[in-house]
């Protein structure tokens, strides 16, 4: 019996995501990649420069890296990337489910159609930092896992969960049920984050972003619990996501 086509492309695509690979650069994620146990290294290309300052990274992975000339670095980079000599092709990593991840956490970051890695990769070192359990993206209309993300988030992204999921309404709803109160960052909202929380700083927080410009789309706003603003000093526009990412889930953390 011939198999319906929803069947056959759904297979083909789960065999493409078996079969994707991400190049990272940089000599940062390259380190933090080949010490990370939970990822899965497959090949290494270095300058002579850059296999010396790997040197101990390299040696603990087990990882023979294949050493080329600077003027001939083949590793398949989009031009201009500032790779430092040093690129290396991994499987991306699987950070489990949203439950799994979530169940326990105080603070999550979820991401509403934002598609720059270099902004998803700097929230990601903010969260980080400050100590959020995880950032969540979609699956579609989000930055996937890049080396472009990773060398922004230098290191980050080896350490820091970052979950794509089907649906961003649903993983809000599943987040709520939870206990997490979730509050959706809008310039437009009246009140601020430490209003939004005064009383509840026993509860785990969720945090939605939307993209520079469109912001949150109308579901979203629909599903969070609460919208919220950045308290300003004054009407200058509004902050780059990632910098605004950084100063929320700061604000959260004091309220």
């Amino acid at each position: 019996m011939k198999k319906p086509k929803w069947v056959v492309e759904k297979e083909q695509a789960k065999k493409a995501q078996a079969a994707q690979t991400v190049w990272l650069f940089g000599l940062h994620a390259v380190r933090d990649a080949l010490g990370n146990p939970a990822r899965d290294k497959l090949r290494l290309i270095v300058t002579q420069n850059a296999e010396a300052k790997l040197a101990d990274a390299i040696a603990a992975s087990g990882l023979t890296p294949e050493v080329v000339d600077p003027r001939k670095f083949n590793a398949p980079l989009d031009p201009g990337s500032v790779h430092q000599g040093a690129a290396l092709e991994v499987k991306p990593l699987d950070w489990g489910s949203l439950e799994d991840r979530c169940f326990d956490a105080h603070r999550v970051i979820l991401l509403d159609r934002v598609t720059d890695p270099h902004n998803v990769g700097a929230i990601l070192r903010s969260a980080e930092v400050l100590g959020a359990q995880a950032v969540i993206g979609t699956r579609h209309h989000s930055a996937p896992e890049t080396g472009a993300l990773a060398k922004t988030a230098s290191g980050a992204l080896e350490r820091q969960p970052y979950l794509r999921v089907r649906n961003l309404a649903d993983a809000i709803t599943e987040l709520q049920r939870m206990g997490f109160i979730v509050l959706g960052l809008d310039g437009e909202a009246e009140e601020t984050i430490e209003a939004a929380l005064d009383g509840l700083s026993d509860r785990p927080v969720a945090l939605v972003l939307g993209a520079e410009g469109p912001g949150l789309r109308q579901k979203t706003k629909e599903t969070c619990d609460k919208l919220v603003k950045i308290d300003a000093a004054g009407a200058f526009g509004s902050l780059n996501v990632s910098n605004a990412a950084a100063v929320a889930l700061y604000a959260s953390l004091k309220a």
